[in-house]
């Protein structure tokens, strides 16, 4: 899960066109840690990778857009390690998932008190306050799910609800995990981890993005439900989100 070693095997200097499937690959895995728009990580060469790429020079003042300069490879080395070191760590406790919630936050991106009382609001009211990876309508059966839910198997799990085999195949091809053979990888935790704060800094459940509706200069924690599901119990997520704010 999130393997560096093909970033280490590119030579600095090299093109990012020319790259084989598997370091590409490799390319397209960090710059989705990174928070770019890659995608599907297919080690393809498309506009989506080569945009996202182009965006990660600019933001970091890497060089070359079309070259892999030591410099470049080293910074998505960097954060590739830092997410893995992290999803690596145990979560013995509810007190401990909230930690790493928070590092994965701020390692994603979303560094405001604001956006990790969401995450942490969020997980609460998904998982019924135990913090620990669920199903969807975990009280019922599997028999029912397969029954009842059009989507099945690729139904709901984690600390957030991971929907439809489209997000599966996209979460597992960033993570390196087959979430298709295997869908039930997404009640692991460091799974559930990084879909949960990648998700909401990416817009990967409804489109829209955390930072819609919490920025610097405003905080928005009702209608910050629309990242995951709408308004759907929104006041009483909005009243979690800020016993944790006034908490952080």
């Amino acid at each position: 899960m999130l393997d560096v070693k093909a970033l280490d095997q590119i030579d600095p200097g090299a093109r990012l066109v020319d790259l084989s499937k598997t370091r590409l690959t490799a390319v397209q895995r960090a710059l989705a840690v990174c928070a770019y728009p890659v995608g599907y990580v297919d080690g393809l060469h498309g506009p989506k990778t080569r945009n996202s790429y182009a965006e990660l020079i600019n933001d970091e003042k890497l060089g070359d857009a079309e070259l892999l300069s030591e410099q470049a490879i080293d910074h998505l080395k960097s954060k590739v390690q830092k997410m893995r070191s992290l999803l690596d760590k145990p979560s013995e406790s509810p007190d401990v998932v909230k930690e790493r919630l928070a590092e994965a936050f701020r390692l994603i991106g979303l560094h405001h008190k604001a956006h990790i009382a969401y995450g942490l609001a969020t997980t609460q009211w998904e998982t019924n306050h135990t913090f620990e990876p669920v199903k969807e309508a975990y009280w019922l059966s599997e028999s029912w799910r397969k029954k009842n839910l059009r989507y099945y198997p690729y139904y709901g799990r984690g600390y957030v609800q991971l929907t439809w085999d489209r997000n599966y195949e996209l979460y597992g091809s960033i993570l390196g995990l087959d979430l298709i053979d295997e869908p039930d990888y997404a009640l692991r935790h460091d799974v559930s981890v990084f879909v949960i704060a990648h998700g909401m800094k990416m817009g990967g459940f409804t489109g829209r993005k955390l930072e819609d509706y919490i920025t610097r200069n405003k905080t928005d924690f009702v209608n910050a439900r629309r990242v995951i599901n709408g308004t759907n119990k929104a006041y009483e997520i909005a009243a979690l989100a800020e016993e944790y704010l006034d908490s952080l």
